[in-house]
């Protein structure tokens, strides 16, 4: 009788062990098949873009010109250093000091401007993270800047890759993923840049929505919406995509429409705080227009460029010889590029998305030369692309896109930094 409790009190143990493994177990499985998924997507663009990014810095080291410049405009002391510049060193003032919106004169006026430039023309969430990973990181804000920068390119990658996995298999995934890491503007990919941030929110926003997983869509387009201005063509397509979903009635009503409802609150949320910061409602767009001369103009600006560099003449805004021209080329591919994307039959918020980003780029008063960043998001446009290269063997990919890796390190990164203005 003295062992049936014995027996008995092993049970418990016996079967805690079992629930216990279980999940464990579990965990592993699903580790593992993320890994097998999503590796050879990731791997290959963080390969070529180590290439692409090595080149880079060996073309700043080759030139030295960036000895010669400030470091808030492309200098520094090292060749790395040219990646905090520009937009990275308000980035880095935002993560150290935080925000203070104003509306302030210029003083003595400057042709062009009429308001001081300052941070709140750059959105909350990349510095922040930035400012977080800093904290429990012994990098600095630069070290922490590049963490976010690189790790949301590899997000990216993965969710490019499951946007064209879903269309057109995993091999065209792979090679769009490929695509992006020696796309013009690469560049800005692994740098104190928020684009990688922004292009791995709205991957796998358009990703959740081509899912029907409406509500994850919306919190990753608000989310979008709190780093960079651009989201709104992502809240359009997401936003459109539900509006059809719920005339079809095919995910119900509540789902969509809380899409529907959140995201714009990440965008709206932010320019809303600027205007009250600055004490006029629309100040986040007088900002924009008045200190930084980036507005929608309906495509006068892109126009005026266009004609500049195609007649050979610099009588238009922020002319840069060699970025313009680079520039030129892609927008003169768009209408090709766009062709052979529709062709293919891609789902709604993939076409709204890419046709709104592009509106929204060639619409706008910028810097022209930095159209191949502004395109950055338009991931959608490698698809076409990348559906033509799977019929190629490994070896002749291989060839093609590490070419394209090295060349990148050219046109993606050091004619966008040294030669214009990212």
């Amino acid at each position: 009788m003295s062992a049936i409790p014995a027996v008995e009190s092993d049970l418990p143990e016996q079967r805690s062990g079992v629930t216990t493994a279980e999940p464990a177990l579990d965990w592993r499985e699903r580790a593992r098949d993320l890994v097998l998924r999503f590796g050879p997507a990731v791997w290959c663009y963080a390969v070529l873009k180590l290439v692409g990014f090595t080149v880079f810095m060996k073309l700043l080291s080759f030139s030295g010109d960036y000895l010669k410049k400030h470091p808030r405009f492309g200098g520094g002391a090292n060749p790395w250093d040219v990646l905090a510049s520009w937009d990275g060193w308000w980035y880095q003032q935002v993560a150290q000091f935080g925000y203070h919106p104003a509306l302030v004169a210029v003083p003595n006026g400057v042709p062009g401007f009429t308001i001081e430039q300052n941070s709140a023309a750059f959105f909350p969430l990349y510095p922040g993270l930035m400012r977080l990973v800093s904290e429990v990181t012994p990098f600095g804000l630069y070290g922490a800047g590049m963490i976010v920068s690189v790790v949301a390119s590899l997000f990216a990658a993965a969710g490019i890759y499951a946007v064209v996995d879903r269309m057109a298999g995993p091999r065209a995934g792979v090679i769009a993923a490929g695509l992006w890491a020696i796309a013009p503007g690469s560049g800005a990919e692994w740098a104190l840049y928020s684009d990688s941030l922004f292009v791995a929110l709205a991957a796998w926003s358009c990703y959740c929505v081509m899912t029907k997983q409406w509500v994850a869509a919306g919190v990753l387009t608000l989310v979008a919406g709190l780093n960079r201005p651009t989201s709104a063509a992502l809240i359009g397509a997401v936003g459109l995509a539900a509006l059809v979903e719920l005339y079809r009635r095919e995910s119900g009503v509540a789902r969509p429409l809380t899409a529907m409802l959140l995201a714009p609150l990440g965008l709206l949320g932010y320019v809303g705080w600027v205007g009250w910061r600055t004490g006029e409602w629309g100040g986040y767009f007088t900002l924009q227009h008045d200190a930084w001369l980036h507005y929608f103009d309906w495509g006068q600006g892109t126009w005026a460029a266009l004609r500049g560099v195609l007649l050979g003449r610099n009588d238009y805004p922020f002319a840069w010889h060699t970025a313009d021209m680079l520039a030129t080329l892609i927008v003169l591919s768009l209408p090709v590029l766009i062709v052979l994307l529709v062709r293919l039959r891609p789902p709604l918020v993939l076409t709204a998305y890419t046709l709104a980003t592009i509106v929204s780029v060639l619409g706008s008063l910028g810097i022209f030369g930095n159209t191949s960043r502004y395109l950055l998001p338009a991931f959608p446009l490698l698809i076409a692309l990348a559906v033509a290269m799977r019929k190629l063997s490994w070896p002749v990919l291989a060839a093609v896109l590490g070419f394209g890796a090295v060349a990148s390190g050219w046109y993606g990164g050091y004619v966008i930094f040294e030669l214009g203005i990212p």
